[in-house]
């Protein structure tokens, strides 16, 4: 029994590895039937190349381009007036609201006016007395002068007639001087607006003392209409590249957007600042609807000079570090290298680019991300900006 029981245990282990090894046979021919494909002479067939990375080319251009400097700036009002009580008193109402336009001799203030008014009418009242001396003794001596002329008066009472008479004119002179005075004090009561342009905030309130002792601000003006750019370059600079009067400037925002008015150049100072070697610069800019206020550092972009052979690039086309400016340049081989540059400013969205490029050279501009490896040649086909209409093929 225990013979036939071994017997029977071989029996069924030869079996479970018949059976495992017939499994694998099978495994084997799916995987070889999966493989690659062969000829007829048993060889296994390769896989096709893949084709090159296809990329977007500018071809240099030599021509002759502006020469853009950029530089900080900041913006001034082309007039400001401190609005000022001339008298003094107490401020009874202020007549205008803050932050809007006023015009020129608008009521901006009231002082209280009633001793200006009392002045002026003492003025006038002493100006009537004078008024009124002169006619008594300029009666007195048109009476006494065919007298004197008949010798029926001394010499003296003549003199004392005619110097009485002048001493009168004179008294009326006086009075009608005090009495215009008196008239001026009472208009600068009425506080107003010495130019047209844009109040700020009121510098004082209704109830407040003003002008004691000196003429005190009560707010300001601006007109902001126009506004001067304020800038400075260096004196190398300006020596190299001049830029005439009237020359065109741009310029650009905090957010880096350009204003859609070009100013121009009105000069550039005569002489350096001797502590930073800088050139002053001013030129004037419209601003008709009032998006530019005073204050405001803007960038300033002023042409300076024309380049001869100069290239324009798109700006995506150059990469920009602590090491320089370079471009990628694709060969006739689908090569590409990399070249440095000179940059000499942006122009819109373009680089001015000084040195580093011949006529005919193709820049790499669009396909950066397609370079897997970047000894691969390439196709070069040529660049179309975005937004802009593909050339029609032929």
């Amino acid at each position: 029994m225990a013979s036939r029981k071994v017997k029977n245990d071989v029996l069924h282990w030869t079996a479970n590895a018949v059976g495992l090894m017939a499994l694998c046979a099978l495994l084997a021919s799916l995987l070889t039937g999966c493989g690659p494909s062969s000829g007829p002479s048993g060889a296994v067939a390769a896989h096709p190349a893949m084709p090159p990375a296809q990329v977007g080319v500018v071809t240099v251009r030599l021509q002759t381009v502006p020469v853009i400097t950029e530089l900080p700036g900041r913006l001034e009002a082309v007039r400001t007036a401190q609005v000022r009580a001339r008298v003094a008193g107490i401020i009874e109402q202020r007549q205008f609201v803050e932050g809007a336009d006023v015009r020129a001799g608008q009521a901006l203030f009231q002082i209280n006016a009633s001793a200006y008014k009392a002045a002026l009418d003492s003025a006038a009242a002493t100006q009537a007395k004078a008024q009124a001396n002169l006619a008594q003794t300029t009666s007195l001596f048109d009476r006494y002068k065919p007298l004197h002329e008949a010798k029926a008066i001394s010499p003296q009472e003549f003199v004392n007639a005619q110097v009485a008479q002048q001493q009168a004119q004179a008294d009326v002179a006086a009075a009608n001087a005090a009495l215009q005075i008196a008239r001026i004090n009472l208009g600068y009561a009425s506080v107003t607006a010495p130019i047209s342009g844009r109040i700020g905030r009121a510098l004082t309130t209704e109830g407040a003392l003003v002008g004691v002792g000196d003429a005190t601000p009560l707010a300001v003006i601006q007109q902001v209409n126009t506004l001067y750019v304020n800038f400075t370059q260096s004196a190398n600079e300006v020596v190299k590249r001049t830029a005439n009067r009237g020359a065109l400037i741009h310029v650009v925002l905090d957010d880096g957007s350009e204003y859609p008015l070009p100013g121009k150049l009105l000069f550039s100072d005569v002489s350096v600042d001797s502590s930073s070697g800088q050139v002053a610069l001013r030129a004037e800019l419209p601003n008709p609807h009032g998006v530019l206020l005073p204050g405001m550092y803007v960038r300033v972009r002023l042409e300076q000079a024309q380049l001869e052979g100069g290239v324009l690039l798109p700006q995506q086309a150059v990469t920009r570090n602590s090491q320089g400016d370079t471009v990628l340049i694709v060969d006739a081989q689908g090569k590409v290298t990399p070249r440095p540059v000179t940059l000499g400013g942006a122009r819109g969205t373009q680089w001015v680019v000084l040195r580093g490029l011949a006529e005919g050279d193709q820049v790499m501009v669009d396909g950066f991300q397609k370079m897997m490896n970047p000894k691969a040649p390439v196709k070069a086909v040529p660049w179309v900006p975005q937004g802009a209409a593909p050339a029609a093929s032929h």
